[in-house]
């Protein structure tokens, strides 16, 4: 198996049935750095790892860098349940978000980013340079390390983005050939 969405990759729109903060955002706008997160409110390190990325946009506001956060894989009896409980979840991690927050019901979100990169567990960061295209994915908590090397832009050549890339599409395929019979 082979990932689709990788480094260099253009990234996909978003598509999210429910902003909860901020204003809609389809498309990433050239110029910008746009860190889309995945979270999920059942993932344990979720909450806090998206407070410190929206604590990382404060500190590079003024480079033109804005997170996203995009919660997923949210379970409830209907769509109108789940909106509720993310809506609480958000205001207890994030009661004074300055990030823009989409609620993502339909599992496209999923579909086109997680699981066509190789990644299947959240908190899930993706880094869009300012040419609309993939950077880094990866776990939000090594974009302390990375984010000022795609600032400079020594990061797309580097060796430790080329391991990282390596280390990342082999687990995903490890973990998807353990779940797909």
């Amino acid at each position: 198996m082979t990932s689709c969405l990788g480094i260099d990759s253009p990234a996909p729109s978003i598509n999210v049935q429910h902003w909860l903060r901020g204003d809609p955002l389809s498309n990433f706008q050239l110029g910008k750095i746009h860190i889309p997160a995945f979270v999920s409110t059942t993932c344990s390190g979720c909450g806090a790892a998206l407070a410190r990325l929206a604590q990382l946009q404060e500190e590079y506001r003024g480079i033109g860098i804005e997170v996203i956060g995009i919660v997923v894989n949210e379970r409830a009896a209907t769509a109108d349940e789940a909106l509720a409980q993310v809506d609480a979840w958000v205001t207890k991690w994030l009661p004074n978000a300055n990030i823009r927050i989409g609620f993502n019901y339909s599992g496209e979100m999923d579909k086109h980013w997680e699981k066509a990169s190789l990644s299947f567990h959240v908190p899930q960061a993706f880094v869009v340079d300012r040419d609309c295209s993939i950077v880094f994915i990866g776990h939000p908590s090594l974009l302390e390390d990375v984010l000022p090397k795609v600032i400079d832009g020594s990061w797309r050549a580097s060796a430790e983005a080329k391991n990282a890339k390596k280390e990342r599409v082999a687990a995903g395929e490890t973990y998807a050939a353990e779940i797909v019979p």
